[in-house]
């Protein structure tokens, strides 16, 4: 039996390429945006894995499609969880913020990782993996730039979700990580950034191999170095 992955906010950049790569590994994938129909690379990546990868209609901040998902989900053991869709919100400055837009990507990066951990828990496999994809701008320690309140603040309320996830998770054997791809050249990372989405994903998969309850919670760069908090 190949193992099973869950991915969010598959349709493009990180999502799409860790869909790559764990179907090259033999894993069977469901794949998670909001208009799969229209996402282009990831029906394209169905085409040549149509037994091993199926599309899955989902806005993670949707309650009913996340409860969609569940019963698609039912009799499914899930080896892997990853949380990937996330928005950066607008830019806003000091004296700019408001609270409709905060409340919007509170909704979607933070809020929503944690409940559809909860609606998928029955699903879990016992020693189940799951990876919240976070920013090192979640980091207090690293925050030397101020700014982007937004992004920032729901990243690091991201890592303290992650945290305790962990130690409630821990006497089911299943083990989170909290995980920085790095500076990647996606549509939210930009053409300048570091690393490309292939190198991220590669370094991402080597500390989900070395993920366990005993390194369960920690905020991991996609190099495996943890990052403070």
């Amino acid at each position: 039996m190949p193992k099973t992955a869950v991915i969010t906010g598959a349709n493009r950049g990180l999502g799409l390429e860790y869909c790559r790569q764990f179907l090259d590994r033999g894993y069977k994938v469901f794949a998670c945006c909001r208009a799969p129909e229209s996402a282009e690379d990831l029906l394209k990546l169905k085409q040549g894995n149509s037994d091993r990868l199926e599309t899955i209609p989902l806005d993670v901040s949707n309650p009913a499609q996340r409860t969609n998902l569940k019963y698609t989900l039912q009799g499914e053991q899930v080896d892997l969880l990853i949380n990937n869709a996330g928005m950066y919100g607008h830019r806003l400055n000091f004296g700019e913020v408001q609270s409709e837009e905060w409340h919007k990507v509170m909704e979607v990066n933070t809020i929503a990782p944690l409940l559809l951990v909860q609606e998928l828990s029955e699903s879990l496999s016992a020693g189940a993996k799951i990876v919240l994809m976070t920013s090192k701008m979640g980091s207090i320690a690293d925050n030397t730039s101020g700014g982007s309140y937004i992004y920032r603040s729901t990243k690091a309320a991201l890592n303290a979700v992650g945290k305790s996830m962990a130690i409630d998770l821990a006497g089911r054997g299943i083990s989170v990580a909290i995980c920085h791809p790095g500076w990647v050249q996606t549509d939210m990372g930009g053409p300048n950034a570091l690393i490309s989405t292939e190198t991220s994903i590669k370094g991402l998969i080597d500390v989900i191999d070395q993920l366990k309850v005993e390194n369960s919670g920690q905020f991991f760069n996609y190099d495996g170095s943890i990052i403070p908090w």
